[in-house]
């Protein structure tokens, strides 16, 4: 009878963990006539295992639609204007094309990119977002158009390519959701989602998620904050017990499923998720939806609201990337004499390396050895117990403005932050970046409490928000929360404009000690 019980519990695994951990589907929300125990495609299943050839896979052939469906969208605009008076000639149409679509379908995919329409297929937005985006590469090709001097009996061409873009963008992308959906729900692919809230609403937000029998989100059960409800659905634990169970049961995201669900558990249940790589969902009620305006997403019964984390992915991480390496490469070449020179009198002037490598934590806390021009006398780490009862600076930050270890080049160099240059190389190594939140010591780091940490969601900076506005004289906490400011209304302007108003915050010496 184990037996039996084992090899029966064995075959109703899910399909998307690898066969690893046991999950029984509860029948109250399996759809009439579907075997849950049915084999699936082996090629099918051994695909979805493979996650960087899919995300390949799925933004090459979303670009590859873009690409036919603005080419033809051009054509269909020029060939119809010129049938229309009569003198349709298709290689010339098809030559004219060819000389525009580049520009056009360059704007197409930057935009596309920056609205999330290359992202997750739950996360893609739909039909709104699509015309929204083709009526910007519309705009900003008519401006180009205009500036550059070239002149239009009408506007047809514009207008005309924004019809047919809309038409042919829209039709291939509903093509491509209904096939690579089907393909999907072939290969048994699911999230394994679990519903945290009180109340009716996990069972109302679970029928809804499974309505039709087709939806990709598994559920494989509940956490609620309230003694456990007669729901029919699979309870998990303690909300307390919330990481233990994300692990253990291999979670990739969890629905906020209560809409009086406790402000302060969801910012803790945000940032626990996060550190975890889960993504994070809320199921709104009607009256949210209705304020929020919610946009419908393709393939999904339940509109869902992804919380994401304050991290830079995608385009976004390839622009902030390309603006890395560019400005390290220009800045250690217009200021080479400054590293030479600064190298030189270290070195003449006391004993010891040039740089020196202060171990830091770095993104998600991974310690990196961050450069630096070396500032203290050779052996000054032995004496920082002694020095703990002088700290000057608040929170965790250690500051001595008298600090007896700093030989006197050192000084001079920390009074413009020249010690810094070096880190000009961690960014060209990927370790930091140009803009961001400066990296703490392993001391500083370890004082921390756990919301500061959020902070190390991304790569640190050369300079940041703490550099031009105050630096060493706001508190602690002000300058962790210029932190996540920088990280919400991040753009390429903006570390511009940090960049731009380093110089002047060192040069003033405002804070620097």
């Amino acid at each position: 009878m184990a037996q039996d019980t084992a090899q029966a519990g064995s075959q109703e695994r899910s399909e998307n963990d690898g066969g690893n951990i046991p999950y029984v589907r509860m029948s109250t929300y399996a759809p009439p006539g579907v075997d849950m125990r049915r084999k699936r495609p082996p090629a099918l299943s051994f695909l979805l295992r493979l996650e960087t050839l899919r995300r390949t896979a799925r933004i090459l052939s979303l670009m590859g639609l873009d690409l036919v469906a603005v080419f033809l969208a051009i054509f269909t605009a020029l060939a119809l204007k010129a049938a229309v008076r009569g003198g349709l000639d298709t290689h010339a149409v098809f030559q004219q094309t060819k000389d525009i679509v580049s520009f056009a379908y360059l704007l197409t995919v930057l935009l596309f990119a920056r609205s999330a329409l290359y992202a997750d297929r739950a996360e893609r937005p739909g039909l709104t977002r699509i015309v929204a985006c083709l009526f910007q590469v519309t705009l900003v090709a008519l401006i180009y158009a205009l500036v550059s001097g070239k002149d239009f009996s009408s506007y047809y061409i514009f207008y005309g390519s924004l019809f047919f873009g809309v038409l042919y963008v829209s039709s291939f992308r509903f093509g491509y959701e209904w096939l690579t959906g089907a393909l999907l729900r072939a290969a048994g692919y699911q999230r394994r989602a679990v519903l945290v809230g009180s109340g009716s609403h996990i069972e109302d937000v679970a029928h809804a998620l499974d309505d039709g029998g087709h939806a990709q989100i598994n559920v494989v059960g509940f956490v609620s904050l309230s003694p456990r409800p007669d729901n029919g659905l699979r309870s998990l634990g303690r909300f307390e017990d919330l990481p233990e169970i994300m692990r253990g049961n291999r979670i990739d995201e969890v629905i906020i499923a209560d809409p009086d669900f406790p402000e302060d558990r969801a910012v803790d249940l945000v940032d626990r998720c996060h550190a975890m790589g889960v993504r994070v969902r809320i199921a709104p009620s009607t009256m949210e939806i209705l304020v929020h305006r919610a946009e419908f997403v393709p393939g999904q019964s339940v509109p869902l609201f992804e919380l994401k984390p304050p991290v830079f992915e995608g385009f976004d991480y390839l622009l902030k990337r390309t603006f890395d390496l560019v400005g390290a490469s220009l800045l250690l070449f217009f200021f080479s004499p400054v590293l030479i020179a600064s190298a030189a009198a270290v070195r003449i002037t006391s004993r010891g390396p040039v740089l020196y490598h202060s171990m830091r934590p770095g993104i998600g806390g991974s310690p990196f050895a961050c450069f630096k021009f070396r500032t203290m006398y050779h052996g000054a780490d032995r004496q920082q117990a002694e020095l703990e009862a002088l700290n000057e600076a608040g929170g965790a930050i250690f500051k001595i403005r008298d600090d007896p270890r700093v030989t006197p080049v050192g000084r001079l160099l920390r009074r413009y932050s020249i010690d810094e240059l070096p880190q000009l190389m961690n960014v060209l190594r990927g370790e930091m970046s140009l803009v961001g939140p400066r990296p703490l010591p392993q001391r500083d780091f370890d004082r921390l409490e756990d919301w500061h940490k959020k902070r190390y969601l991304v790569l640190p900076g050369i300079t940041g928000l703490w550099q031009v506005s105050g630096r060493s004289d706001l508190d602690f906490d002000d300058l962790v929360r210029l932190d996540f400011l920088y990280l919400e209304r991040w753009s390429v302007f903006l570390d511009f404009t940090i960049l731009l108003k380093t110089l002047p915050a060192v040069i003033s010496r405002r804070g620097a000690f």
